[in-house]
């Protein structure tokens, strides 16, 4: 059965000591494994917090987003350098952690448009970028798991369709694909086919409602998320992706301007939903 775990940008993007309370009451809840947001902190914030997680028993994933100056999908070849180099950067931080997973829409700027459809040549770029990530991920047995994002916030890979041609031009084991629910269900026609197009290279999942709330509550056909990836025998992470505005400078970034749940209704009842989905759709 797949692992289960929280995204630690519920409370905050930065890692520090803050997060190790935390941490321990969503063990104590019966978490599996926690999510960080990874981003320019001095390295040893990773390893320290890591070392905690290790402590407490718990496994980790991480999570990124690249910017207009670290594009792999940038016609400009300063550009696709530095979206190298930024990238590395964050497989060595994700590796003193301990993590296994670097998720997110690495495979292209957020919330950064060229106002035209996505190009041959910029998923091209992407997948030279990507595959070279992949080969120094390797180094650190890492798995590097492009994002599809909405429409909103990203044009080159929004469905899984995309996605899936991404990850087959990259080329490279160490970077497979992830399904999110909340941006398939502003981009996919039917959930169960959109999972079973992925499939072949589907390594990570975040469960998060419609509204980024606590899972369970919201539209999201869950029952065929929940049952095809039973079908598929999926056993990867399982992951809550749910946003508040506890670190304002996070929430105004990705538009979050109002409170969908308390963290810990989320954490608490979204774990608990889970449990009972995989219960029921159990192998």
């Amino acid at each position: 059965m797949s692992p289960i775990g929280f995204n630690l940008l519920a409370w905050s993007a930065p890692i520090s000591e803050k997060m190790n309370p935390i941490a321990e009451r969503l063990k104590a809840i019966g978490y599996d494994g926690i999510e960080c947001f990874i981003d320019n902190q001095d390295i040893s914030a990773y390893r320290q917090f890591g070392n905690h997680l290790q402590q407490l028993g718990l496994q980790s994933t991480t999570v990124m987003v690249v910017g207009p100056d670290e594009n792999p999908a940038s016609e400009s070849a300063r550009i696709r350098e530095q979206a190298l180099d930024f990238l590395k950067g964050a497989i060595d931080r994700a590796h003193a952690m301990g993590a296994t997973i670097i998720c997110g829409p690495m495979h292209s700027a957020f919330a950064t448009f060229s106002r035209r459809e996505p190009q041959p040549e910029e998923y091209a770029y992407s997948a030279e970028v990507l595959h070279a990530a992949g080969e120094y991920a390797k180094q650190a047995n890492i798995v590097l798991t492009p994002e599809a994002l909405n429409r909103f916030e990203c044009y080159l890979c929004n469905t899984m369709e995309q996605l899936l041609d991404l990850i087959r031009r990259t080329d490279h084991p160490n970077v497979q694909a992830m399904f999110d629910t909340h941006h398939a269900n502003m981009e996919e026609k039917r959930f169960p086919d959109a999972i079973r197009t992925i499939a072949p290279v589907l390594a990570h999942v975040h469960i998060s409602e419609n509204d980024r709330g606590t899972p369970g509550d919201g539209h999201i056909p869950w029952d065929d998320t929940f049952r095809t990836l039973a079908e598929l025998n999926y056993t990867g992470w399982m992951t809550i992706e749910a946003f508040t505005r506890n670190d304002v400078d996070f929430a105004n970034s990705i538009n979050v301007w109002r409170e969908y749940n308390d963290p810990w209704d989320i954490a608490e009842n979204g774990l608990n939903f889970i449990k009972k989905m995989q219960a029921k759709y159990a192998r």
